[in-house]
């Protein structure tokens, strides 16, 4: 079987559009969290958000008209798509096409797109409703708009699986290229629902935070913590062959090393309180990349500052790796991006390759208070170097969707 590296990374955030600002915002804990801006929020009882600032289409598509056609959330995926594509080089080598895939999912899909054409609908008639309304709305759309922008003729296909999303494109990837089905795979996730009618549906089923202090509205495994902030964006990775990378000369930034998917069973928005199924995928992610007794670890961790996600999250790392478990590096860089959804995965991908690449831990920021069932170190407030060998990412969803995902510093 073949081995796997990270040759590329793309990132449209609330804490930056291109790699170097969103690195550099996180290991100085730059918060992206504010009041909602996008629209009036007036008559909902959340008021804050996290929201991707100053992004140009433009910078990544050759017309006015294909953005015109494209969904935001496509655009953000496109704009991350671009970013990952020309830093691994990988269209400038000898490259067939027809073994480039394109692995990029979307928890909701073009989600404003369905509002607008729905108005549109209701208010002045189905003739209205505009011809691209379908392929805008659906969320497949993103991996085929990025596989015609860059000619990926090889396995292309999204994966809908709310919050960890993204964590299974980019496993489900990694296994593609190392059962040797492609020799390359732009994976990650894209979001973008920060709008009204999805705001007001996740504040009436308890899920967001309400505070209205920005620095108060993300915090993960604070025993203060009320909900996560809707945050969006996009994060992008190349996956390729090792030996095809290494012949060709590509910068590697880290190894794929493990993957684990499993699920809950168990409710269709609250985690299984036992973590049975996020111990399962961490463990088989940490076993499959064979990390031992001594190596330094950093989790990037799920932390969406739901009591109930922060709670079972650290019973299910206390079950994969014991009394070790309180030596490990872990912080959730949600407290500063918030939760980018079906982003949200890869986003967290990209931090865990810089953190080993760069031998820094990000931090969890705006934490105060410790909490009795939250008592491991989680990075509070002040990033940490760290000579790093091996990151897990990890991503729970709605569904009872969880995935790891597991990286090696090369």
């Amino acid at each position: 079987m073949c081995r796997v590296v990270v040759t590329g990374v793309g990132v449209i955030s609330p804490v930056g559009n291109d790699i170097e600002t969103f690195w550099g915002n996180l290991k100085n804990g730059v918060c992206g969290v504010d009041k909602i801006g996008r629209f009036d929020a007036s008559g909902l009882k959340v008021s804050l958000d996290a929201e991707v600032k100053g992004f140009e289409p433009k910078k990544y598509y050759d017309t006015v008209q294909e953005i015109r056609k494209s969904d935001l959330y496509m655009q953000y995926a496109m704009g991350a798509a671009k970013q990952a594509v020309e830093q691994s080089g990988i269209l400038e080598s000898d490259l067939d096409k027809e073994r480039l895939g394109v692995y990029i999912g979307s928890g909701i899909g073009g989600i404003n797109t369905t509002i607008r054409e729905t108005q549109k609908l209701m208010e002045k008639g189905p003739d209205m409703v505009s011809p691209f309304f379908v392929p805008m709305m659906i969320s497949n759309m993103a991996a085929g708009a990025v596989s015609i922008k860059f000619g990926a003729k090889g396995p292309t296909l999204p994966v809908v699986t709310a919050c960890a999303t993204s964590t299974h494109t980019i496993g489900e990837a990694y296994r593609a290229i190392k059962h040797g089905y492609a020799d390359a795979i732009i994976a990650g996730g894209s979001e973008a629902s920060i709008n009204e009618l999805a705001m007001a549906g996740f504040v009436n089923c308890q899920a967001l935070n309400l505070a209205e202090d920005p620095n108060e509205g993300s915090i993960p495994f604070d025993k203060r913590r009320g909900g996560f902030v809707m945050g969006e964006g996009a994060g992008i990775l190349v996956l390729e062959e090792y030996e095809r990378a290494k012949k060709r000369g590509a910068k590697i930034l880290a190894e794929v090393v493990g993957y684990g998917n499993t699920a809950d069973a168990y409710h269709i928005t609250a985690p299984d309180p036992e973590g049975s199924g996020a111990v399962r995928a961490i463990k088989n992610a940490a076993n499959e990349a064979g990390i031992g007794d001594d190596d330094e670890i950093y989790i990037n961790a799920h932390g969406t500052g739901t009591h109930l996600n922060d709670a079972m999250e650290t019973k299910a790392i206390k079950a994969v790796f014991g009394k070790r478990a309180y030596d490990i590096h872990i912080s959730s860089t949600k407290s500063m991006t918030g939760h980018m959804m079906g982003a949200t995965g890869a986003v967290e991908a990209i931090a865990s390759v810089l953190a080993l690449s760069d031998g820094v831990v990000p931090p969890t920021i705006n934490y105060k208070e410790k909490d009795e069932e939250c008592d491991l170190d989680y990075t509070p407030n002040v990033a940490k170097e760290v000579d790093l060998k091996f990151a897990l990412s990890t991503s729970l969803g709605f569904g009872g969707h969880n995935a790891c995902i597991a990286f090696k510093k090369v």
